[in-house]
């Protein structure tokens, strides 16, 4: 199989460079690389999620599969007096998230290399994001929905992006036998945004 983004230690070479984009009213600067998902620009799945979603303030929240930040970061920022966690298997991709943190003034951020949820494991969360790894296939995904239950509070909810020809309609009958409530908040351009209540 090719390499791709869901790899630990990806040996594409490096080709950084910066990208700009304005989400949630404000201008945010990243820096990208190779072996990255979307390294160049924010993919238009990644920014509904992020316009879309809706956070407490004060909300603990985790960002699984957080590439080089920007749904992490975004949700950071809305929830300001909260903290949001960030993993990712990609060790390229946790290097870049952490100094785009830095870049974007962005402190309330916990930054961990973690194979899905397996370093949060035991710690609870408000809130879940993520727009999932679909090369990695569906037992991938799935595991993430699985794991996220586990790692939400009681009234909690996962928040997924998901492709309609990349597996929607599947994805949304595992959170149903997974969770109390899934509601398909919005839908643009192929794109579902799911929110999954437990």
């Amino acid at each position: 199989m090719s390499e791709h983004y869901y790899s630990q230690k990806p040996s594409t070479a490096h080709d950084q460079h910066t990208i700009e984009e304005i989400m949630i009213g404000r201008k945010f600067a990243f820096t990208t690389d190779a072996g990255v998902f979307s390294k160049r620009g924010i993919d238009y799945g990644s920014k509904l999620l992020i316009e879309t979603v809706r956070l407490p303030e004060e909300a603990k929240v985790l960002d699984v599969g957080c590439g080089y930040g920007p749904i992490g970061l975004a949700a950071a920022v809305i929830a300001g007096k909260g903290t949001v966690t960030m993993v990712d298997i990609n060790e390229r991709a946790i290097e870049l998230a952490k100094l785009n943190a830095k870049r974007n003034q962005i402190a309330n951020v916990e930054i961990v290399q973690s194979d899905l949820l397996e370093q949060v494991a035991g710690r609870t969360f408000d809130a879940v994001l993520t727009n999932p790894p679909i090369r990695a296939g569906k037992d991938t995904v799935h595991r993430i929905f699985e794991q996220a239950y586990e790692a939400l509070a009681p009234g909690g909810s996962l928040w997924v992006v998901i492709q309609k020809k990349q597996g929607a309609p599947s994805a949304v009958k595992k959170l149903e036998s997974l969770f109390a409530e899934v509601a398909e908040v919005e839908r643009d351009k192929g794109y579902w945004i799911l929110k999954a209540t437990k």
